[in-house]
This record gives structure tokens, sequence and C-alpha cells, in this order.
């Protein structure tokens, strides 16, 4: 996926580039409501194109007009092989789009933000990115937690041990790289497979923590991630490359450590498929799950 046609298809969408892979589409001037977020982030599955995300933003611009939108794309190559220093590096136009004050005076992230962010991470390769900007937040603020009033956790996570996944993490990569290539789709999965099992081999040799283990346990530690905000499980016992076990598993520990978790299961869907076949069942979770976010914010 070429910088060309992301740049080309996020400017039909109506969103402003803040870098390669963030983009920006502020909400409509009228006066916002008090009850609604100021901004929602979208953190893209691996190898999305702004087209395939236009369902999205659309479905947010009905529910929540008035909100800015800010749109992360997630390369699979890039946020397997880059460093948790360089992911954190690329999202800090996240924080530039939504807490510039934090970064012109750190001291300020004590304080409590007017702005009520919503944030929808879809599969591992958007939570890597979601986690990567916890992190650079953590950073610039000398360990404040990244501020959020709502987590959607929409086909993620999964799993982070390599020999049981690396089936559908290959099949993943394979399906974003599969148009470049003309031979058959399972010389490219396994050639993806050979890829992460040396990516695999050499992390096991520095003692590196994988994207994925570091991205999983982020969103669930109470030093990095807002343990206020409400958070959201979209899910199916169908998806073929995140299991449901490892979701429901994630979301107990949340619940566990003091998050506030509701989970809604969707019937005979793919991976991130969930709005395309259920998309009153997927909004209605959001707005539901939002509306207690914003109850929850104000008992503040």
């Amino acid at each position: 996926m070429s910088k060309a046609v992301i740049e080309a298809e996020s400017s039909m969408l109506g969103f402003k580039k803040v870098s390669n892979q963030v983009y920006v589409q502020e909400g409509e001037p009228s006066c916002q409501d008090p009850s609604h977020p100021t901004t929602v982030i979208i953190y893209g599955w691996g190898d999305a194109r702004p087209r395939h995300v236009a369902k999205y933003v659309e479905g947010y611009r009905q529910l929540f007009p008035h909100a800015r939108i800010v749109l992360i794309f997630s390369p699979i190559l890039k946020a397997l092989y880059q460093t948790l220093e360089a992911r954190s590096r690329t999202m800090v136009p996240v924080l530039e789009a939504v807490y510039p004050e934090v970064l012109r005076n750190p001291d300020s992230a004590e304080k409590k933000s007017d702005e009520r962010v919503l944030l929808h991470v879809m599969s591992n390769t958007g939570g890597m990115n979601c986690a990567a900007t916890m992190n650079a937040y953590s950073k610039h603020t000398g360990g404040q937690r990244f501020h959020h009033d709502m987590l959607v956790c929409d086909s993620t996570p999964g799993s982070t041990h390599f020999l049981p996944n690396v089936g559908p993490w290959s099949r993943a990569m394979a399906l974003g790289a599969a148009r470049w290539f003309p031979w058959p789709f399972v010389v490219t999965q396994a050639l993806a497979a050979m890829f992460l099992g040396c990516l695999h081999g050499f992390g096991w040799l520095i003692g590196a923590t994988s994207a994925a283990e570091f991205s999983t346990g982020a969103v669930n530690d109470p030093r990095l991630s807002e343990t206020s905000a409400k958070r959201l499980y979209l899910y199916s016992k169908e998806d073929d490359i995140i299991l449901w076990e490892d979701i429901e598993k994630h979301a107990a520990d949340a619940r566990q450590k003091g998050w506030s978790v509701s989970a809604e299961l969707f019937e005979g869907t793919p991976h991130v498929g969930h709005m395309r076949a259920h998309p009153e069942q997927y909004w209605g979770a959001i707005a539901a799950a939002w509306k207690e976010a914003a109850s929850n914010r104000a008992k503040q």
C-alpha cells in the first residue's frame, strides 16, 4: 500500500495529512454536545486502506458529528520491525493533534483535560500503535497515563505466544500483501511465516519484548492506560485470526484490575467484520458504552 494511495483516499474522505500514518478530520464547527467525545481516535487494522475504514468514519460521524476524528494507518511490516521507541515516535503526531498543550507543557498532563477521548483499536496491529501512543504520552509527561474516556477493542487482543499463532499471524500478513504477488496465496503465507519465524528468533536471541506482547500488556497496565476509562470488547467466535478465548481472557484481566468492562459477541462474523454484518448491534454497543463512559466522567 503506497503512501500516495493513502493520502489520495484520505483526502477524498476529508482528512488532512499530519504524517505518513496519521490523518485528522475536524468535526462540524457548531456547538459541541458535552455528552459526546471531542475526539475519536481510530487505529486501523494491519494494511487497511482509507476506503476500508470509510464506513467506520461514517458511523462515528453519525453518532458524534462534532467530534474530531484522528485516523491511524497500520502497515503490518512496519509495526513488526520497528522498535518500541520508533513506534512511539511515529505516534507523537497523534498527541500533537489531541493534546498539543501537553507536549508544550508536560506538567499540564496532571490536570483534568477538557478533551473527551474515545479510542477505537482494530486488530493486534492497531493495538500496537495504540500502545505506542500510550508509551509516547508517558515518556513526554514523565510517567503520566494517557487520558481517554473509553477504549473499544475490535477483534483484539489475541495471544502473544508464537507457535500457536504463527498460522493466523502469517495469514493476516499474507492477506495484506497478496495483491502484490502473482503466485498462490499459500506461498505468500509461507513466506510470511518464515519472516515471522526469523523475527521471533532474533527477538528471542536479544531478549526483546515483541510488539504484540508489549501492546497486549500496555492497555491493561495502570501505569500507561487510564483506569477510569470504559472498556468495550467487540468479537466473534468465528474470527480465524484472533481467538475469542484470548479476548475474553484479556477482558477478564481488565475487569479484575478495576476497569469497567463490557463485551459484545457477534454471530458468524470474521476478523474485523462485525460492523459490516451487524451494523445496528455494533453501533448500538458503542453508543451504550459511551453513554456509560460519559456518566462515569461526570461523576469524577
